[in-house]
């Protein structure tokens, strides 16, 4: 089964966005028994009334005021998840450093163009800035603001964001897997912080992190991000990627890529034994 994301007239994030199916010759993606995701505008959970659901439309709820609190209180336990705090959660697998990007900021402020979630969106409710598990790769930092663009740039918090990709391999997480995977609320400056890995290619799109964001229970948007081909092709040099044979161009094949990558293509920095991505998603 491939990924063939539908695109939307709907409007998110950082800029013009759309994703495309794969071409003709491309690698077959991720194996079958992966669940679709919800339409546009819903808000599901594993299970009517189920605790994961109920925790994230209470967090919703909650409001900007009692969202920091009411996250802390929700993601007791022993886990290896945090709240919105903004700091580190436990660090990845060590890989090599690489050499920086010279990749360009992306806007500050502005629509992102909305893509549809494709066939591997589950809807989990993982409350947790880590999201890597026991997927090894190098390490991304992702450092998100959510804005309220027609607001004059308004942080937005208390904003769920989601977001899920594929690892290594190329393979989403499916079943009772839940790797590569997470929820964020948003802290009182609309920020929030994801720890995952770069993702792997698969089935001739060009590699990405899809997102959500859900300003309140009813309503959402949703897009991806991408990443600067230079630095995808030294990456993918390294294991664990190098245990298959990379394209030459990971990016090229998809035309929406080429559409939507001076927006939505990640500014990533060196950091660490990885990289580091900020990046505000502006929405209505």
């Amino acid at each position: 089964m491939t990924e063939n994301n539908k695109t939307t007239s709907t409007t998110t994030g950082t800029g013009p966005h759309t994703t495309t199916g794969p071409g003709p010759g491309t690698t077959p993606g991720p194996g079958p028994g992966t669940t679709p995701g919800p339409g546009p505008g819903t808000v599901t959970g594993p299970g009517a009334g189920s605790p994961a659901t109920s925790r994230r439309a209470l967090l919703l709820a909650a409001g900007s005021a009692g969202a920091a609190a009411v996250l802390n209180a929700a993601c007791a336990g022993p886990s290896r998840t945090q709240a919105v705090s903004g700091q580190p959660s436990a660090s990845p697998p060590p890989t090599p450093a690489l050499p920086g990007t010279g990749t360009t900021p992306a806007p500050a402020c502005v629509l992102a163009v909305q893509a549809g979630a494709g066939p591997y969106y589950l809807d989990l409710d993982l409350v947790r800035s880590d999201i890597t598990q026991d997927r090894s790769g190098v390490p991304l930092r992702l450092d998100l603001t959510v804005v309220r663009v027609p607001d004059g740039c308004r942080p937005l918090a208390a904003a769920g964001v989601e977001v899920w990709h594929a690892d290594a391999a190329g393979h989403y997480s499916t079943g009772k897997d839940t790797f590569l995977r997470g929820t964020q609320i948003t802290d009182h400056t609309g920020q929030c912080v994801f720890h995952t890995i770069v993702p792997g290619w698969y089935a001739g799109l060009a590699p990405h992190i899809h997102f959500k964001v859900r300003p309140d229970p009813h309503t959402e948007t949703t897009s991806q991000f991408f990443f600067p081909e230079n630095l995808l092709t030294r990456i993918y040099t390294h294991q664990p990627y190098a245990r298959r044979t990379p394209p030459e161009h990971p990016n090229q094949h998809d035309s929406h890529y080429r559409t939507a990558a001076k927006t939505m293509t990640l500014p990533l920095t060196p950091h660490k034994n990885g990289y580091r991505a900020a990046y505000t998603i502006g929405i209505t």
